[in-house]
């Protein structure tokens, strides 16, 4: 790696995906941060592009720092960290990978549903500790019951599709009711909460969403609901949740997404009612590979003064 690299790279990878980065001779120099910023190299005066993705953002004092910046690229659709009206003034472009990974996304938010309904996370470690008789109780089953979809973009559409084959009911909340699906709108989060037995949420992170899960929408799920969030952590009023899974307010959560990720509250590990993922909802081999090969062609599509797909709107 040269020791003035065009390519900042903000974000943990696997290492398959970083050997691709190592073997493709057609990017410029890159050089590997992905505990921050602070620990990049202290010279960032020649970094072109930088990869981030939504979580990890890039802000305005960040970009400063960078005066050849031309191309900020999120790896997934999410962007929502990343200062836009900061990197519109300075004429850096933005640009996503959405689309990418909605199908993982969708089965991830399937599995997390089904496996806490069924308890399989406490089932499995019961069972391999000698606990079978005693752990044969009754658990409930998504089949024909209400799903309620916060957020109904392209992954809440195809959460839907998945959940119609289970015979499941399914509501919507978003900002706009849409015509050309046949689940039933309801106006506000809370209506969809009371609406659901089943809460999935999949809506945009960001300020608009923040908390938008608090202790009043968590009430009105009820004590027979479950919550499922494979949208962005900030979603969820987090000390509300606690609340309502120490309670029995809601029936139980399945998080693949976490405020403050990674660090985790100390109250979560108590919490039987509580199934947790790493934030790996949208991570596939097909995903990663499709988000990469997006990343990489906008590299390309910069330095040849080309096109940049999937930009993002200013």
């Amino acid at each position: 790696m040269s020791a003035v690299p065009e390519l900042l790279i903000l974000i943990p990878l696997p290492a398959q995906l970083l050997a691709q980065l190592r073997d493709d001779h057609s990017l410029p120099a890159w050089h590997y941060a992905p505990a921050g910023i602070d620990d990049a190299l202290a010279g960032l005066q020649q970094v072109r592009t930088v990869l981030t993705n939504g979580s990890t953002g890039l802000s305005q004092a960040q970009m400063q720092a960078m005066p050849q910046l031309r191309l900020i690229s999120a790896f997934g659709a999410g962007y929502e960290n990343i200062d836009l009206a900061a990197a519109r003034q300075a004429g850096i472009a933005v640009t996503h990978a959405p689309g990418a990974n909605n199908a993982t996304v969708a089965d991830h938010a399937m599995a997390l549903m089904l496996g806490l309904t069924r308890g399989l996370h406490v089932l499995d470690s019961a069972v391999k500790a000698g606990g079978w008789e005693h752990n044969r109780a009754a658990r409930p089953t998504v089949n024909g019951k209400r799903l309620g979809i916060l957020g109904l973009g392209n992954i809440g559409a195809q959460i839907a599709r998945r959940a119609a084959g289970f015979d499941m009911q399914i509501a919507y909340h978003a900002r706009d009711a849409r015509s050309d699906v046949p689940y039933q709108y309801c106006a506000t989060a809370g209506a969809l909460a009371q609406y659901s037995d089943y809460l999935i949420l999949a809506c945009p992170g960001g300020p608009a969403t923040r908390g938008i899960v608090n202790r009043d929408l968590l009430a009105r799920l009820g004590p027979q609901g479950f919550l499922i969030n494979v949208a962005r952590g900030s979603v969820v009023d987090t000390p509300a949740l606690i609340e309502a899974l120490q309670q029995h307010t809601i029936a139980g959560a399945a998080l693949d997404v976490v405020d403050g990720e990674p660090a985790l509250p100390a109250a979560f590990h108590a919490l039987d009612n509580l199934l947790l993922t790493p934030h790996i909802s949208g991570r596939s081999p097909e995903a990663m590979a499709t988000q990469l090969r997006m990343f990489t062609d906008n590299v390309a599509a910069s330095y040849a003064g080309k096109p940049l797909q999937h930009v993002v709107p200013s």
